[in-house]
Parts: structure tokens; C-alpha cells; sequence
């Protein structure tokens, strides 16, 4: 006997969490990492008086100043490493970076800013990568059919939009869950991610 198991190693994959500031990213890592969460939160401080939109997320008192990250097994052949981005534009080089290599993006979205969520948007369509679109659910935030939210960010039929709950473990699965078969799905059928920026 050599001594070593059979059991193939799980395939490792890269997912990023992107969206806006205060979107919900960092706690949608903590709700599903099966390790202790990596961030970068820093407190929001009177340098960013000015630059960094806090109408709608005025209680937030920290924020992601390079990268979140998080590890979730979703079965025993599929490992997902979770890299979140910062929301704010004035950290965009960062996003190439932690974009390189991920096989797809969940954006979150906050209806409440929802024009927040362009910018991400725009990035992942123009490079091809595969995406769904996740509305996160805040309490005492106004609801919207998601068709409206698609119709509002101008997103073609060909992408997953639902709601989730960036604090409950089996939501966030969920998110994940859809993201996975998008992928597969645009591998299988060989075509990219179809731009809807045009819309925009």
C-alpha cells in the first residue's frame, strides 16, 4: 500500500462579491465562510466627507478598504474562495486584481442606492464574466418586484436576479448556488455573458 488516499483533491474555484458601498458584502462572506473571514474594514473617517456617498447607508460606520475573503465547501469535489471587493470608486484598481482568475461575480444590490450598482455592472459585462444579480434585503428598504430591478439596471433576460438575505447562511448558499449553474450554463453553451450596458 502507498499510504496515499484516493480521493481526489476538490476543485478550487474563485467567486467574487462586488456591489456597491454598504451593499452587504463583507456580511455576506461571514454568513457562509466556513473559516474566520479576512477583512479589511477601517472606520469611516472625516477623509471621506465629500468622496464616499453615505445617503441611504448613514449608520455605517465602516467600510472595506481592499478586500474581504471567505472559504465555503458546497460539496466534497467544489472549494469556493469568496473575494469581496471595496464599493467605492476611489479603490477601483484594486478590482483587477481580485478579479483575475474568478470564474464569476455576484453583485449585490441595494435598492435603496441602486444606481450603485452600475459600476460593477459595466466591469463584469464588459469582461464576459459570468453573473447573477443578488438584491439584498435591509429592513425598512422599500421592496421592488424584481423585474423592476432588472428593468432598472437594464439587465438582459439571460441573467439571474434574485433576492437574498446577506445575513442568513442558506440564502447566501442559495445566491451562490444560482451563480454556479450560470456558469456551467454559459461553459456548456460556449457564448459570453451578453452586455446589457447598452441599455444603460
Amino acid at each position: 500500500m502507498s499510504g496515499r488516499s484516493d480521493k481526489a483533491a476538490p476543485l478550487a474555484v474563485k467567486i467574487v462579491i462586488s456591489g456597491g458601498l454598504g451593499v452587504g458584502k463583507t456580511t455576506f462572506i461571514g454568513a457562509v465562510s466556513e473559516i474566520e473571514p479576512l477583512d479589511t474594514e477601517a472606520a469611516i473617517t472625516q477623509v471621506s466627507v465629500g468622496v464616499d456617498s453615505l445617503v441611504g447607508v448613514e449608520n455605517k460606520t465602516t467600510t472595506t478598504v481592499a478586500l474581504d475573503f471567505g472559504r465555503i465547501t458546497l460539496d466534497p469535489s467544489i472549494v469556493l474562495y469568496l473575494f469581496g471587493t471595496p464599493g467605492q470608486d476611489r479603490f477601483s484598481f484594486l478590482w483587477d486584481d481580485l478579479v483575475e482568475g474568478a470564474l464569476g461575480s455576484i453583485v449585490l444590490v441595494d435598492t435603496r442606492r441602486i444606481e450603485d450598482s452600475f459600476p460593477a455592472l459595466d466591469y463584469f459585462e464588459e469582461r464576459g464574466t459570468p453573473f447573477v444579480l443578488a438584491v439584498n434585503r435591509f429592513d425598512g428598504a422599500q421592496l421592488f418586484a424584481l423585474d423592476e430591478v432588472r428593468e432598472a439596471l437594464g439587465i438582459g433576460p439571460e441573467v439571474p436576479v434574485l433576492t437574498c438575505d446577506a445575513r442568513d447562511r442558506s440564502s447566501v448558499r442559495d445566491v451562490l448556488a444560482a451563480l454556479m449553474d450560470r456558469v456551467v450554463h454559459q461553459h456548456v453553451t460556449g457564448g459570453p455573458a451578453k452586455a446589457g450596458a447598452a441599455a444603460r
